[in-house]
């Protein structure tokens, strides 16, 4: 290779190849290393693994800057390829800081399970997390972006020029893009007061639904039949909506049955209260039979249950209402509700005396 004619930037060449190899191979030696020294940390377990492919491209990027910077002052190019060396590690950075982002909220989901059985306080914590590591990207590749563009003089003056005119652009930029800008203030709120969380049961707009996702402009509810429904976050801070986990996800159910006056009540409570006590989705806490109503016709049960949450709650009324059918039918066929009618036998006589 001695023999070879090279000039300044074959030489150059010739670093830049060592260099990547060489941050290659530091990079690959150094990793398992500090894996095993960020083992003990989620958090850092997470940045660590976040942080490894963004590495890969800093370091030597890096590596290269520095030895640019022992180059000779009036070598042909050297500027540009400062400048494209620089953008490149400067874009190399953001890429990683918002990769550390996310592995730091990696770690705290991870340090905040929520397939326990009391899940509130890890939902509070990773409905907090998710939201505020997606503004903390936005903000950092804003802020790459900037300085990407201050390297760039033609960028600076353009900024300069369009000083003048910021307060119309402001303006305009400002009305079209309120509805975005509404729903990323939104989203802060919402990370902040949390009125709701991952996993949360939701009633909106007459759908029941779990939030599966909350997004840095929207929320997605899983709705029970696999459906999802998108709802921007605005919606939630301008609209009143149901939240069955807010404090807990212990939850009240009823079923109503109407039947006949003759029906005793007692027995109905005796077969109720079996029907809870045999079923798994029953939490021991409510199970009340009470008259609620009472028509010219019929009177109203009405049963009140617990469970530890909607879903089995749902389950549990089902099961309650299909046994209690079966029991009316069984042990008191006639008590089930039926339209009475008296028929009087001297009124075809009367009308026929009449009409004579």
């Amino acid at each position: 290779m001695s023999g070879l004619p090279l000039g300044p930037w074959g030489h150059i060449a010739w670093v830049t190849l060592v260099i990547v190899i060489v941050a290659q191979v530091a990079q690959r030696m150094l990793r398992p290393i500090v894996l095993r020294v960020a083992g003990f940390s989620p958090v850092l377990s997470g940045i660590v693994r976040r942080c490894d492919r963004p590495v890969q491209l800093l370091l030597p990027l890096a590596a290269l800057q520095l030895a640019l910077q022992g180059m000779p002052g009036d070598l042909e190019g050297l500027g540009t390829a400062q400048h494209l060396i620089g953008v490149l590690t400067i874009a190399a950075a953001t890429w990683m800081a918002i990769a550390a982002l996310r592995g730091v909220a990696d770690g705290v989901i991870a340090l905040h399970p929520a397939n326990v059985a009391d899940n509130l306080s890890a939902r509070r914590v990773q409905t907090q997390t998710r939201v505020l590591a997606r503004i903390g990207s936005g903000l950092v590749l804003l802020a790459g972006l900037s300085f990407i563009l201050m390297t760039f003089p033609r960028a600076r003056q353009l900024g300069a020029s369009l000083l003048a005119s910021a307060g119309v652009a402001g303006l305009i930029v400002g009305i079209a893009a309120r509805s975005v800008f509404s729903n990323l203030l939104a989203g802060l709120q919402i990370a902040l007061a949390q009125p709701i969380r991952i996993d949360d049961v939701l009633i909106v707009e007459g759908e029941w639904g779990r939030v599966e996702e909350i997004r840095a402009t929207y929320v997605v509810l899983k709705i029970w039949d696999e459906r999802r429904l998108i709802v921007p976050l605005g919606w939630f801070i301008e609209h009143p909506f149901q939240n069955w986990t807010r404090r807990s996800a212990d939850i009240l159910g009823t079923v109503f049955l109407w039947t006949d006056y003759t029906l005793p009540v007692e027995p109905i409570r005796r077969e109720a209260k079996r029907l809870c006590e045999a079923s798994p989705n029953w939490d021991g806490r409510v199970c009340v039979v009470q008259v609620t109503d009472a028509s010219e016709r019929a009177m109203q049960l009405r049963i009140l249950v617990s469970s530890a949450a909607s879903g089995p709650n749902f389950d549990l009324r089902c099961e309650l209402r299909e046994g209690l059918i079966d029991f009316v039918q069984r042990e008191y066929p006639l008590a089930l509700p039926a339209l009475r009618a008296r028929l009087d036998r001297q009124a075809p006589a009367a009308a026929e005396s009449i009409a004579q």
